[in-house]
């Protein structure tokens, strides 16, 4: 095991003894200093994992020293300790890129707590994602056992998706290629989940039992917001995004978006062509081609742009509604 390298700087050290001590008990090689330029000296002469600095000092104060320290190494952490409960030096404090700020008088607790969040974290953290994936992993796979619906297909999938994430955050678990297998397999029964049961799907629109589909994407999820927007109602479509990179994209959007997810099947073909046609029109392709003869004739003969008349198809199901 790693022996973490801690420095200390407060110009009281000595009354913060046994919290260093409660940390060398822990494992942990602790070095203290006083003051700012013996902490600056140090981080100089040797390499930290971790620093733990006081805000008021005599001579050179916490941030000043903070801000040397952050250009002798940009990547170190720095947790603040002060007496001060002001706002501004917390902003001032989180603004120089702290990693932690904390209140005197502390306990050896909290010190053990912070130390081991910054520098054990993603090892602790990955021994949970290891013991809570292979329960996962059992669930699953009985469940894929079971007789599913199409809900079931979505949160298995969601499931799994999910973990895709988690995993490659955690590459050291090597789980992998355990999950990889199980999505082989999982995809294997689903495919013939959507053979059993596509054509009831698409003859028996808007019974219980079948899920939302392309076709239905506009009626279900647009015309309610056209109905009761007191402004403009946009439509994004992002062609053949992944579920996965979505949740990625979402947590980008979720500062400045509300959002609400649901999921639908896609129509067969999944194809662009197909597909994003079968969304605009509201129609499976053989109803485009009855209805819009000379669009869909067109399409074909335009391979380069088999999505060109996607704007007539929308107001075409807009007239229609």
């Amino acid at each position: 095991m790693k022996k973490y390298k801690i420095l200390w700087v407060d110009d009281e050290i000595e009354m913060l003894r046994p919290h260093i001590m409660f940390l060398e008990e822990k494992g942990y090689d602790v070095s203290t200093v006083t003051n700012g330029k013996d902490a600056i000296a140090e981080v100089k002469n040797r390499e930290y994992d971790l620093i733990f600095l006081d805000e008021m000092m005599t001579g050179m104060g916490g941030l000043e020293t903070l801000s040397v320290i952050k250009e002798l190494n940009p990547n170190i952490p720095v947790v603040m300790v002060t007496k001060s409960e002001e706002e501004a030096l917390m902003n001032d404090a989180i603004g120089s890129k702290i990693t932690d700020y904390l209140i005197k008088s502390v306990v050896p607790s909290q010190i053990l707590m912070v130390c081991k969040k910054i520098l054990d974290g993603k090892k602790i953290s990955g021994e949970y994602v290891t013991k809570d994936y292979l329960e996962d992993f059992s669930k699953i796979s009985r469940r894929l056992l079971d007789d599913l619906d199409f809900d079931d297909w979505i949160d298995i999938n969601l499931k799994m998706v999910n973990w895709e994430l988690e995993l490659d955050e955690h590459r050291e678990v090597d789980l992998q290629q355990t999950l990889s297998e199980q999505k082989k397999e999982s995809n294997q029964e689903f495919s013939k989940f959507v053979e059993k049961n596509y054509e009831y799907w698409i003859n028996n629109k808007g019974k219980e039992d079948v899920p939302l589909l392309t076709t239905d994407i506009v009626e279900q999820f647009v015309l309610p917001h056209l109905e009761s927007a007191d402004g403009p109602v946009f439509l994004f479509v992002l062609d053949c995004l992944r579920l996965d990179q979505w949740l990625i994209l979402e947590k980008h959007l979720l500062n400045y978006f509300s959002i609400e997810k649901d999921y639908y099947y896609s129509i067969l073909p999944t194809a662009t062509p197909y597909a994003r046609n079968a969304l605009f029109a509201g129609l499976h392709p053989s109803e485009s081609e009855n209805y819009y003869p000379d669009l869909w004739q067109d399409n074909k003969d335009d391979e380069r742009s088999q999505n060109k008349h996607e704007k007539e198809l929308l107001q075409f199901l807009l007239d229609r509604k």
